[in-house]
């Protein structure tokens, strides 16, 4: 799933949908999605909400990418982006928004941890058009 033949892909994890910052950051991956597919990547979020909440918010947005129900974990735990909060005052188990960008030849190229949403997608695609560059001189 992580390696798409000659496609970099961008997998973002965020904390939930339909909140604030998690709509902020969708958006902006959308908006910002045919920039990244004409760089030559693929973009997935990637959350613990199930694929009804998924298929719903995708929807609501009109997001162009797929959303990733990880209900069990399982890749936020690969990825090691859950992490204890405090929330209201209790500790809490959630997601630490973060983003990672796996180059076409499915290694690890860059990694976004803890990251605040505002100029994030503009960093990333950033980092997504540099890598073809430098893939495209060393072809």
């Amino acid at each position: 799933m992580l390696h798409h033949k000659n496609y970099k892909v961008v997998l973002y994890f965020y904390p939930k949908d339909n909140t604030p910052g998690c709509t902020t950051e969708a958006m902006q991956f959308r908006d910002k999605y045919k920039d990244f597919v004409k760089a030559g990547a693929v973009v997935f979020g990637v959350s613990r909400d199930n694929m009804k909440s998924h298929d719903d918010f995708k929807t609501k947005l009109e997001l162009p990418f797929e959303l990733i129900a990880d209900t069990e974990e399982k890749m936020c735990h690969m990825f090691g982006v859950v992490k204890n909060k405090i929330m209201y005052g209790k500790k809490v188990k959630g997601i630490e928004r973060s983003t990672f960008l796996v180059g076409a030849d499915g290694l690890l190229k860059q990694e976004w941890r803890g990251l605040k949403v505002p100029g994030h997608v503009d960093e990333v695609l950033k980092a997504v058009k540099a890598l073809k560059k430098a893939t495209a001189t060393t072809a």
